[in-house]
């Protein structure tokens, strides 16, 4: 059975009283940022894009795929002139809208597949999200492509507009399931919705089917797809070190979040959030609701998340476990550490640029990309005392 969930009535002075309390625990201080002079790392760019949005390195070489907001997947190489890797998706370019993520295979070594995300056009000035996948071919002479590009999942329905697509791809650590993040499309409602996937954490198989014991596998069609619901608009996704799911997702005006993703779970939008509606209408708190999932922690004023990290490596041993934001608004890097099921954020530091995506390669250095025309791809390395 299909389910549907509607938005609550409630009073203008309910609304008021909801929106007035004393902060959430988890709430951040917004301490000042530590300026780039004063930070623990240096900064090396080795690249430049045209509105990079991700960035996946290749396993065993200096090389790298970027995805470029316009709809170009860029091949980076170090020392290298970039090049454009030929079978890309066409996208449907505009507003949030463009190229997404793009992940290897688990198995990448050994099968060549490659995932990407992208705005896709349909019917009647409608859009979505798509995600797809195709085998990617370098040659000897350094040209490349992506080989037999196929789509294994769209947004669920096709909406007007050009906002909140979110499309961030992972693979679990086993890699055996494929989970992807699916904005609400700035049209709120349907993130309570169980009949679409606007709005949702969706779980799937590498190759998009959906797997037997997902929450709601029994009802079939799209709604079986769904591991989580009330979500407005994820751009971040990882498993920490204890194998537990985390969503970076940008609230209204105020009240971004860290949550704690469990299968089935609701996270409140836009029943609830710690920040209110861009015109000042009130929205309710989570604390209204313990009956919804409540964020880890919250930032009011926002950090406007891109991406980001558990970080793993032993560079900066001081922030092993720590999730590492990269910041657009805040345009920043900021360190949260993870507190059992609530988060701390610890510093940030400022980058004096949108930072768009943050990745940590297999020696440990962290890696950034700035957002816009221009962004430049960046390498953080310790500095020597």
């Amino acid at each position: 059975m299909k389910q549907r969930f509607l938005l609550p009535l409630l009073s203008p002075l309910a609304l008021v009283l909801a929106s007035c309390g004393t902060p959430a625990v988890g709430d951040s201080a917004s301490p000042d940022p530590v300026a780039l002079a004063d930070a623990p790392f240096t900064v090396t760019e080795l690249g430049k894009f045209n509105e990079p949005w991700a960035v996946a390195f290749l396993p065993g070489t200096d090389q790298a795929l970027v995805t470029e907001k316009s709809g170009r997947l860029m091949l980076w190489q170090q020392g290298k002139a970039n090049r454009v890797v030929a079978g890309a998706p066409k996208v449907d370019y505009g507003g949030q809208g463009g190229f997404g993520d793009v992940v290897l295979s688990p198995r990448f070594t050994s099968d060549g597949l490659v995932y990407l995300s992208w705005a896709e056009a349909g019917a009647d000035d409608m859009r979505g999200a798509a995600v797809g996948r195709g085998k990617l071919v370098i040659g000897a002479d350094g040209t490349a492509g992506i080989e037999g590009l196929s789509v294994i999942w769209r947004q669920t329905p096709k909406v007007k507009g050009r906002g909140h697509y979110s499309h961030r791809i992972l693979f679990s650590p086993d890699g055996k399931q494929l989970f992807i993040t699916s904005g609400d499309r700035q049209k709120m409602t349907p993130a309570q919705d169980m009949s679409g996937n606007l709005g949702k954490i969706v779980r799937l198989m590498p190759d998009g089917s959906v797997p037997a014991d997902n929450p709601w596998a029994a009802s079939g069609g799209v709604t079986s797809q769904i591991w989580s619901f009330g979500h407005r608009n994820v751009l971040g996704l990882q498993f920490d070190a204890d194998g537990r799911l985390w969503d970076l997702e940008h609230g209204p005006a105020g009240g971004d979040e860290l949550n704690l993703v469990k299968p089935g779970s609701n996270y409140g939008w836009p029943l609830v959030s710690n920040g209110d509606h861009y015109d000042g209408r009130v929205i309710p708190r989570h604390s209204t609701r313990p009956d919804l999932a409540a964020p880890a922690i919250s930032w009011n004023p926002v950090i406007a998340p891109g991406h980001f990290i558990f970080y793993k490596g032993n560079l900066f041993p001081d922030w092993r476990g720590e999730a590492i934001i990269a910041a657009l608004g805040a345009q920043s890097l900021v360190r949260v550490r993870i507190e059992g099921d609530k988060a701390r954020e610890i510093v940030r530091y400022n980058m004096d640029a949108r930072i768009r995506a943050v990745a940590e390669r297999e020696d440990g250095s962290i890696w950034v990309l700035e957002d816009g025309e221009g962004g430049r791809l960046l390498k953080l390395s310790p500095k020597t005392q």
